[in-house]
């Protein structure tokens, strides 16, 4: 059952289509959500990683995205991003989501609301994020102004399996990116981007080859 506030858009063609299309990685059904312009899902989906369904807290270009693949959208929209946002309620209206659409691996690619512990407890190690830093260092939300506040010569990207501890969970690949002399937070976040939108595709595609990696990388924490 879809709730109040979630809104379904279908895509041209079936999640079923794009796995087959996609050959070797099996029925596992993923989700990615997004929030913003949506280029780390284009770059999932340009990858050939066969995405079931997109969520998306917010209208952005993400939906464009999901439809213009053909893969189905559904807005489960944050009508409130103030002291009486319910962040336990709404978290339980994305599982819901999820669950109806048989999501088996949850990829977080720039989703602008932080979760609640029923995501964690329906999904445990199946929840992935990107973040744009070296973790444990410069954790958080604006994180490349945060190393250039530093006035650290590298930082970079870290894709982690997700929990309800803010980017503080279990590492699973990591890439330095230099921090040139006149970089200011756009030109550094559009090339640590870059490193994202390569390493995060093939983070997930080694998952899907050896989904044990996510339990391995939990149990070394």
């Amino acid at each position: 059952m879809i709730g109040s506030g979630v809104t379904l858009t279908q895509g041209r063609s079936s999640a079923t289509d794009h796995r087959a299309a996609a050959g070797t990685f099996g029925p596992v059904r993923i989700a990615v959500l997004a929030s913003g312009s949506g280029t780390l899902l284009e770059a999932i989906l340009a990858d050939g990683i066969p995405v079931s369904l997109v969520v998306t807290d917010r209208p952005s270009r993400a939906q464009q995205v999901a439809a213009a693949h053909g893969v189905p959208a559904v807005l489960v929209e944050r009508t409130t991003f103030g002291p009486d946002f319910d962040r336990v309620a709404y978290t339980k209206q994305v599982v819901e989501v999820l669950q109806d659409a048989g999501i088996e691996l949850v990829v977080m690619a720039g989703f602008g609301t932080v979760f609640a512990e029923p995501l964690y407890e329906a999904y445990g190690s199946r929840v992935l994020n990107t973040h744009p830093a070296l973790l444990p260092a410069f954790k958080g939300w604006h994180a490349v102004r945060a190393a250039l506040d530093a006035g650290v010569k590298v930082t970079g990207c870290t894709i982690h399996v997700a929990t309800v501890e803010v980017d503080d969970g279990p590492i699973l690949a990591q890439e330095a990116v230099p921090v040139l002399p006149d970089d200011d937070e756009a030109t550094l976040h559009e090339r640590i981007k870059a490193v994202e939108r390569r390493l995060y595709p093939a983070t997930i595609r080694a998952v899907l080859a050896d989904p044990s990696i996510l339990e391995k990388a939990t149990a070394s924490t």
